[in-house]
């Protein structure tokens, strides 16, 4: 695996790939899905790289908030192997600090310490700011492992319990109702509270068709799901609010 850039202390998306055993595609996938849902860019620098055949491909560089802010949509083993390498890689930093070259130098000795002194603090904080982002995010990556761990779809009344779990206080009715004036489902018309064109185009729907028998007749019925893409949307998408 190669290592992580410790002059700009970012990690490529490259090695996030290579970490967690995703595929890259899926990992860019991810940290776009992220831009697009407003989360700050400049955790996130494009860059490219180059692939076996030489040739330039997309990737990005993740600041360590931006390697949190990513491992929080992933499963429980996946952040931890992310958590753990940034970790590694923090301790390798501090032993490199302590090789001192001259401990008969006083003053260079003394100027030495107050450096280790120094990144230990920022060591500290940054640990520190680590456990608060996590905790503030524990919602969404309790949400998100229950999406990784079922990737069925399920219907709206079922997304407004989820929402419920993670604070959200609205019921079934209002998330419909919250969902047509926001653009994603039909207000009115054959296609009522079916999904809008550009809600199908996110894949955060999906629709099953079906039929039931009454009185002798049989009645076509259409059922709109929440797909697991548009769980973790609208779970993110409340959560800001």
């Amino acid at each position: 695996m190669k290592e992580l850039i410790l002059s700009k202390e970012t990690m490529s998306s490259v090695e996030i790939a290579e970490l967690t055993g995703k595929e890259h595609y899926n990992v860019i996938r991810d940290i776009r899905t992220l831009l697009e849902q407003g989360v700050a860019a400049l955790n996130f620098e494009a860059s490219t790289y180059k692939d076996a055949n030489q040739r330039d491909r997309p990737c990005f560089n993740l600041t360590k908030k931006g390697c949190l802010i990513l491992a929080s949509g992933y499963d429980a083993k996946l952040r931890e192997k992310i958590i753990d390498r940034w970790e590694v890689l923090e301790i390798e930093k501090q032993k490199a600090i302590l090789s001192i070259p001259n401990f008969n130098n006083p003053a260079e000795a003394a100027r030495a310490w107050a450096d280790q002194y120094e990144n230990n603090q920022v060591l500290a904080r940054n640990n520190a700011q680590k456990d608060m982002l996590l905790t503030e995010q524990a919602p969404k990556v309790l949400f998100a492992d229950a999406v990784v761990a079922s990737e069925n779809s399920i219907l709206i009344g079922r997304l407004a319990n989820v929402l419920k779990q993670n604070g959200i206080e609205i019921g079934q009715n209002r998330l419909f109702k919250w969902l047509r004036d926001n653009g994603y489902l039909c207000k009115c018309g054959e296609k009522y509270n079916q999904p809008t064109q550009t809600a199908m185009e996110l894949e955060l729907f999906e629709v099953s068709y079906g039929s039931i028998v009454r009185a002798d007749k049989s009645i076509n019925t259409i059922t709109t799901k929440v797909t697991g893409k548009g769980q973790i949307y609208f779970i993110n998408k409340f959560l800001k609010k």
